[in-house]
């Protein structure tokens, strides 16, 4: 209490001089048109600047939630595509209740560790058996194919990724759609290629690679990248295709992965196929 006392005497005159100021401004802006109306409206200024960073702070606290409702609702809209349904309906006597029934469900993950240095590279996913994963599922992101699942844990599952030496992923190439291997040679992380595809086929550059559905794992159409150069293999009347992926691998952070609800009927009629013997 006596240093508070002490302060005030030591400094009374300053402290005097400002509660004057402090008066005389208010007095000032109180009873004086212009001042006043300059005061309020810088006053005003400053106020909705307050406001708005603080609204654009909060905003960005929410970009984690909003982005999570965001990948909610862009599983439920990819399950509802067209594209995304099996025909029941055919040419035939038969009639069925319904037109389509649905082929692929997608569950969003998140991706937590994406390496892509590596001559294999293997992604880890936050969802696994308790989420419905299983090894086999196709995993596409909004922007390609990621891989597909190799091992499944309670809670995690490790992804092969594209960018490893043997996954091997049909695609068509183009609007004819040419098939075709898409393979990764193990060096940029930006660029597969293709196998397969015969010298006798013209395949122009820029054209389209997407997924071609033949196994049941990843639904047909699905955007791989764009053909960037061609070049004849040696000794072989094939094309040698590079192709540069849609997806930055080394960047990707969400994905779905796919349920493909058909999958056991296909897997057991191709079990079925027999095998030519050599006599």
């Amino acid at each position: 209490m006596q240093n508070l006392i002490a302060f005030l005497i030591r400094f009374r005159v300053f402290l005097g001089f400002l509660a004057f100021q402090t008066l005389c401004f208010f007095l000032y802006i109180q009873f004086v048109t212009y001042p006043r109306s300059v005061f309020f409206t810088g006053a005003g200024k400053v106020n909705g600047q307050l406001l708005t960073w603080e609204n654009q702070f909060y905003h960005y606290l929410r970009l984690s939630e909003d982005n999570e409702k965001l990948q909610q609702e862009n599983a439920l809209l990819r399950g509802v595509t067209f594209d995304n349904y099996y025909q029941l309906q055919r040419p035939t006597l038969e009639k069925n209740d319904t037109v389509y029934q649905q082929r692929f469900r997608f569950i969003p993950v998140q991706i937590i560790s994406a390496p892509t240095g590596q001559r294999n590279n293997y992604f880890t996913i936050d969802a696994g058996e308790l989420q419905g994963i299983k090894k086999g599922m196709g995993v596409i992101s909004s922007r390609g194919v990621i891989g597909v699942v190799f091992k499944v844990g309670k809670k995690y599952s490790l992804i092969k990724s594209v960018l490893t030496s043997d996954i091997n992923i049909d695609v068509i190439v183009g609007k004819k759609q040419i098939r075709g291997i898409l393979k990764w040679n193990g060096m940029n992380p930006r660029i597969g290629s293709i196998t397969g595809i015969s010298t006798d086929v013209y395949v122009p550059k820029w054209s389209e690679v997407r997924t071609q559905g033949s196994t049941g794992i990843f639904p047909k159409g699905i955007l791989l990248g764009k053909v960037k150069a061609k070049r004849r293999m040696e000794n072989q009347s094939l094309w040698d295709i590079d192709v540069l992926f849609k997806e930055d691998l080394r960047n990707v952070h969400e994905a779905f992965v796919i349920n493909a609800l058909f999958i056991n009927e296909i897997e057991q009629l191709q079990q079925k196929i027999p095998t030519e013997s050599i006599e």
